[in-house]
């Protein structure tokens, strides 16, 4: 898979500016109690299909609520068509995943925490 197009960056940044507003909004309803980020957003190269990664912050059910998310998928499309109708032709299909890279680099902290609290051997 090669880099993004202009254009495809930009259409990106447009979905995931909308999206995040949605997000802040209405995200209570599609994940109660979770504060959801979406951290980034690919499109691909005919803007048809975009795949948007999510962050849940206060919760610790992030599984079942990307799971919540995907099942409202397409209403979730359809009030993005609302809010981009005059800046796209069409709206894309939208993919949801999990980002889990802030689980990844609390995990790595403790890691290194760890290794550094170890007796160091004497060379």
């Amino acid at each position: 898979m090669g880099t993004e197009s202009k254009r495809q960056q930009r259409f990106a940044g447009v979905v995931q500016q909308d999206l995040a507003e949605l997000f802040q909004r209405e995200g209570g309803a599609w994940a109660p109690g979770a504060f959801i980020t979406v951290t980034k957003v690919r499109v691909t190269p005919d803007l048809a299909i975009a795949r948007v990664f999510l962050s849940f912050l206060n919760t610790k059910t992030a599984k079942d609520d990307i799971a919540s998310i995907k099942s409202k998928a397409s209403e979730i499309r359809y009030k993005l068509g609302v809010r981009i109708k005059n800046q796209a032709r069409i709206v894309p299909q939208l993919e949801f995943f999990l980002d889990d890279t802030n689980e990844y680099v609390e995990h790595m902290d403790k890691i290194f925490e760890e290794i550094s609290k170890e007796p160091r051997q004497p060379d």
